[in-house]
């Protein structure tokens, strides 16, 4: 590894950017809440005349005759999914950063497709291929997948080793 890897050079800028203490947001002022007492409803019984003898109620007993139901419709065919189009797919690699952040973009070239990979906004693309549609695909979303996937591990190193270093502080007596 050469000493102007782009790579170290980004993780070192996300290393410093994520060794800063979280911002705690303050709490919004929130108005006054008006209390007002809560009062129950009356405890008054319906009127008489609401009532139903029951023999004027339907019977039970005896269950309403069906109707005949609507013929049932065919259901309509499945829409058809065509698959997308690989020309221009990309993905874009986790970081706070735009300036250290990586890019898979795919482009076709004569029925060939290629992936060219980028970090920042203004780098030359490192090219892989030539390849089919699928394994262009597939390998910007594993690349996508294992930069996430280094970051986050990176990024648990680094609040462990902050977390560390607040309990030495704490317990050297330094403020």
């Amino acid at each position: 590894m050469s000493q102007n890897d782009p790579t170290d050079n980004a993780l070192a800028a996300i290393a410093s950017i994520l060794d800063q203490p979280p911002v705690i947001p303050r709490e919004r002022e929130r108005p006054a809440v008006e209390e007002v007492a809560a009062t129950p409803p009356p405890l008054e019984p319906p009127p008489l005349e609401e009532f139903q003898p029951i023999e004027a109620l339907p019977s039970l007993a005896v269950p309403p005759p069906l109707e005949t139901a609507a013929p049932i419709e065919a259901a309509p065919p499945p829409e058809v999914f065509l698959p997308f189009e690989a020309d221009g797919y990309s993905k874009v690699g986790p970081g706070p950063m735009a300036a250290i952040r990586f890019k898979w973009t795919v482009r076709e070239d004569d029925g060939d497709y290629y992936v060219d990979e980028t970090i920042g906004e203004n780098s030359t693309p490192i090219v892989s291929g030539p390849m089919n549609k699928d394994a262009a695909i597939q390998l910007v979303d594993d690349r996508e997948a294992d930069a996430r996937r280094r970051f986050d591990q990176l990024k648990s190193e680094m609040t462990g080793r902050a977390a560390v270093a607040n309990l030495v502080r704490k317990d050297s007596g330094e403020a």
